[in-house]
């Protein structure tokens, strides 16, 4: 894991004063890097029945779409709103920085289904709980929530009572 850390660029006081933003391009650009980040994400998870994998915009999708395609299975975007062109179902959530909202197609998910949810970093987890929230409302079962970066002292895990959460790195 030391390797994938080095391809981590710790950038301070981003997007405010005070702030440690680690920044994933390194990560992104280097083939081997990008490949080992993603087979660990899946790891813990492989086995356990996924039907499909949900990630949210924007970095989500990156490692969301790779996670699906690893475990055999499709992908559902979870976007900002007005980017979906279909019935939409909304939630609203509290960010490290303000606000913000995710949609998805109403149609996306069957009741039962299972799904891992999948995002770049678990930082305060209003992201992730957004992201539960809008699967459960669609009567989908939330197998889990996959990160490839956790922000440890952030608490994000404790906005996710119930749910299993994993991380590649902690920082």
């Amino acid at each position: 894991m030391q390797e994938l850390k080095s391809l981590i660029r710790t950038i301070a006081d981003f997007p405010e004063p005070g702030v440690l933003y680690r920044d994933i391009t390194p990560l992104l650009r280097s083939a081997d890097g990008l490949r080992s980040a993603t087979e660990a994400l899946v790891m813990p998870w492989r086995g356990q029945g996924i039907a499909c994998v949900a990630g949210m915009e924007a970095r989500g999708f990156l490692f969301g779409a790779l996670a699906a395609q690893l475990l055999d299975v499709g992908f559902v975007p979870l976007r900002k709103p007005g980017k979906l062109p279909h019935t939409v179902e909304r939630e609203d959530y509290a960010l490290e920085y303000g606000t913000a909202s995710l949609e998805m197609h109403l149609d996306a998910l069957e009741p039962g289904e299972r799904v891992l949810i999948v995002d770049d970093v678990l930082a305060t987890g209003g992201t992730a709980a957004a992201a539960v929230a809008l699967v459960r409302r669609c009567r989908a079962e939330v197998l889990g929530c996959a990160f490839v970066i956790e922000l440890g002292a952030l608490r994000g895990r404790a906005r996710l009572p119930g749910v299993t959460v994993s991380s590649v790195l902690t920082y």
